[in-house]
C-alpha cells in the first residue's frame, strides 16, 4: 500500500487547491479540474453547466475518500486504475449524439460503483451530494433493484437490477421526486414519495416497490 499512500499524500494535498479553483468565464463553474487550462471538449462541457460541474465535483469527493479505505471493493490500488479507464470513457462521450446525457450517466454509474464498494465512501457527510445504494423488490424484476441518487439540481438516479441498468433524469413532480429515461428499449420511470416507490420499464405496468433495510 506504500504506492496507494504516496499517491494519496499528493492527491490531497493538491485537493484543496482543485476544490477551490474555479474557471475565469463568468459562465463556468467550480469543478475538480483547472477550467482556465482544460482543452477537452467534454471538461469544457462540464465547466459551463452547473448540474456536470456539481456531479463532477461530488465524484471527486468520493474517488478521494474511496483511495482512503483499505478494505474498499476494489482495493485501492485497483480504484485508481479504474478511476484512470472510466476517464477516458467520459471523454468519449464528446462523440455521442447527446454529450450531456451521456456524461451524467457516467457520473452516475461511477458513482453507484465507488460507493458500493466502500464504506468510508458512504459516510454521512453533511455536504454530500449522493446517496444510496438504496435496494427494493419490486414486483417482475428478476433481481434487487439497487438505486444510488445524485441530488443535484436537477438531479439523477442510477438503476441496475441483474444484468441492466439506466440512468434518469429528475423532472418537475407536483409530488415527491420523479425520474424519467429512456434507452433502446423504450421509456422508464421512477418516482418516489416517503416510502412509496414506482418503477416502469418499456413496455412494463407501474409496479410498486418495497425498500429492504439498509445494513
Amino acid at each position: 500500500m506504500k504506492s496507494v499512500t504516496a499517491f494519496l499524500t499528493s492527491v490531497l494535498g493538491a485537493g484543496a487547491l482543485m476544490a477551490t479553483s474555479t474557471c475565469v468565464d463568468a459562465a463556468s463553474f467550480k469543478t475538480s479540474f483547472d477550467c482556465t487550462s482544460s482543452t477537452l471538449s467534454i471538461e469544457k462541457l462540464i465547466c459551463r453547466d452547473s448540474q456536470l460541474a456539481m456531479m463532477d465535483r461530488e465524484l471527486n469527493r468520493l474517488y478521494r475518500l474511496a483511495l482512503t479505505d483499505e478494505h474498499s471493493v476494489p482495493l485501492p490500488d485497483k480504484v485508481m486504475v479504474d478511476q484512470q479507464f472510466w476517464l477516458e470513457e467520459r471523454n468519449h462521450c464528446a462523440s455521442e449524439r447527446d454529450p450531456k446525457t451521456c456524461t451524467i450517466s457516467a457520473y452516475a454509474e461511477r458513482a453507484h460503483q465507488l460507493r458500493q464498494g466502500s464504506a468510508i465512501v458512504r459516510t454521512k457527510d453533511p455536504d454530500r451530494l449522493t446517496e444510496g445504494p438504496m435496494t427494493y423488490r419490486c414486483p417482475g424484476l428478476n433481481a434487487p433493484l439497487a438505486a444510488t441518487f445524485f441530488t443535484t439540481q436537477p438531479g439523477a438516479v442510477y438503476l441496475k437490477w441483474a444484468k441492466s441498468s439506466i440512468t434518469l433524469n429528475q423532472v418537475p413532480s407536483d409530488m415527491g421526486n420523479r425520474y424519467t429515461g429512456k434507452d433502446s428499449l423504450g421509456p422508464y420511470s421512477f418516482w418516489q414519495d416517503d416510502g412509496v416507490i414506482l418503477f416502469q420499464k418499456p413496455g412494463g405496468k407501474e409496479t410498486s416497490c418495497t425498500a429492504e433495510p439498509i445494513s
